[in-house]
């Protein structure tokens, strides 16, 4: 198992301002981070592997779709800009030293229609992915396509339906991220939802239902650490949430308060949390509030 920390959580980006907190990310017991690609071209992606390596960190990417870009829309032209964006995204990945991106990639959170995804929608987004099959596999990158809730995504909103979407792609590069946070409202249980994902499983977000403090709020972790342990999964489990100041990016994700007593505690305070339950313990071993 490996447990990383989204940089979200200090700031909108990730380049030398961030370089320092690096050491405190090793020290706190953290494998890697997961660094966010929003534009290809404002990433530094050789100097970030340079100084992750330098800490014995390794990383994966997140990434979202920027407004005007989508897979699911009747435009041809923006979908051509949207896989081209998506190659950039996948070959500055690489150079950074990720093997995995993550993330809502079929349209921009927030984008909706006022109706039920259509069958035309669903045909591009697999249209579109099987699309980008040579530029994952000649960078051997994985992707993570994640389910968000209704309140972010009308196309996308289960694990079940998510594992439809990877079975019609038929790629095994193209797979599934499944979020605590997200499953945590749209999800009956953890449980029969991470199963649902099935061999399509390749990427984990902890998150707790406020995105607080890991083991803090009401996200059934029993159940969820059982359900780790019975599907074998020894991937990435990465604490995701966003600071309090990050403007634009913290109202996006409709943070309004603060979250713990430092944005950086939900990281150091949650791989404990992560770390104890992965381990082989009987009981779940409460979080530490901060």
């Amino acid at each position: 198992m490996k447990f990383g920390a989204n940089t979200f959580i200090w700031a909108e980006s990730f380049g030398p301002e961030q370089f320092p907190l690096l050491p405190r990310i090793k020290a706190a017991g953290l494998d890697g981070i997961e660094v966010p690609i929003i534009d290809p071209a404002a990433l530094q992606p050789a100097a970030i592997r340079r100084e992750l390596e330098k800490h014995g960190l390794a990383a994966t990417v997140c990434s979202v779709l920027p407004r005007g870009l989508s897979l699911i829309v009747s435009d041809a032209e923006t979908r051509r800009k949207t896989v081209r964006h998506l190659q950039d995204c996948i070959r500055a990945a690489a150079e950074m030293g990720a093997g995995l991106i993550a993330g809502p990639l079929y349209s921009p959170v927030g984008h909706f229609t006022g109706r039920r995804p259509t069958a035309e929608e669903w045909k591009m987004a697999v249209e579109s992915w099987r699309e980008l099959g040579p530029a994952l596999a000649a960078a051997n990158m994985r992707i993570a396509i994640e389910p968000l809730n209704r309140f972010e995504t009308y196309f996308l909103n289960t694990t079940a339906d998510a594992a439809r979407l990877c079975d019609e792609i038929g790629d095994p590069r193209v797979g599934i991220l499944f979020d605590t946070f997200h499953a945590n409202i749209e999800e009956k249980s953890v449980g029969p939802a991470m199963r649902a994902a099935g061999r399509h499983l390749k990427h984990i977000h902890t998150c707790e239902n406020d995105r607080g403090i890991p083991g803090t709020g009401n996200v059934n972790w029993p159940e969820f650490f059982q359900t780790v342990r019975a599907m074998g999964y020894d991937g990435w489990m990465t604490i995701e949430s966003f600071g309090f100041s990050l403007g634009e990016l913290a109202a996006a994700a409709s943070i309004w308060r603060d979250l713990a007593s430092t944005p950086e505690a939900i990281a150091f305070e949650g791989v404990k949390f992560l770390r104890a339950n992965t381990a082989g313990s009987a009981g779940l071993q409460p979080a530490v509030s901060a």
